[in-house]
């Protein structure tokens, strides 16, 4: 018998209400705790004060028959289910989206190979893309030196003039642009390269190349001598 159930029972027996409940009474006996979690009392009902705090109801024979926890213990409880059942939805949706990937992988490609090509071609096309923005920039360097000197020169002489500030301005920020453009080209063809990895994994995972690979053909039977 637990520390909980001893003290309900002392304090039922002690309050009477054990000896003067028949078996057949449909009244309960409810067992209330304090803040502390302490059993505090046994009665009918439990007070109003106490309303908020763990309880449990006994039959006449002293066996517990229903617990009701705290305010604060439900309201728990209650986030705690929540926070259960959005993780499995989580669950749910990061397993039918995988599914949904995997068909689509298996559809797309019939081998390895298939997916070296998409991938190689991806890349020429932002390779060609950062050999464009490398000769603007290689021009737009060229400008950005050009109006540097100009500037400077204009400044040995005295005060540059808001046009010559203007078009040094422009210069610098088309410079970084296309630098940063690169930059982000350069990012691509790693994520590109990254993608095509994973895909290719996961494709050998599914068993894509073994279902891809023809059945090598049966040795002939040797010729009789």
């Amino acid at each position: 018998m637990t520390e909980w159930l001893r003290t309900c029972r002392a304090l039922a027996l002690a309050s009477g209400l054990m000896l003067l409940w028949p078996a057949a009474n449909a009244q309960k006996i409810v067992c209330w705790k304090d803040k502390s979690g302490k059993v505090v009392g046994c009665g009918d009902r439990v007070p109003p004060e106490f309303q908020q705090n763990a309880s449990q109801v006994l039959d006449s024979q002293g066996i517990p028959r229903k617990t009701i926890v705290s305010a604060e213990e439900a309201a728990r409880q209650k986030e705690e289910a929540a926070r259960k059942a959005a993780q499995k939805a989580e669950e749910d949706r990061k397993i039918a989206e995988q599914r949904r990937l995997d068909s689509a992988l298996m559809n797309t490609y019939t081998s390895e190979k298939e997916i070296d090509l998409r991938r190689d071609r991806e890349l020429q096309v932002v390779d060609l893309q950062i050999q464009q923005l490398t000769a603007s920039l290689k021009n737009a360097t060229e400008a950005q030196a050009r109006s540097q000197k100009r500037f400077d020169t204009a400044q040995k002489g005295g005060k540059p003039s808001p046009a010559l500030a203007d078009e040094l301005a422009r210069a610098n920020d088309e410079k970084r642009r296309l630098e940063t453009r690169i930059a982000e080209k350069q990012k691509d063809k790693e994520d590109i390269s990254k993608r095509y990895a994973e895909q290719k994994a996961r494709f050998i995972e599914l068993g894509g190349a073994a279902a891809a690979a023809p059945a090598a053909p049966a040795p002939a039977p040797a010729a009789k001598k």
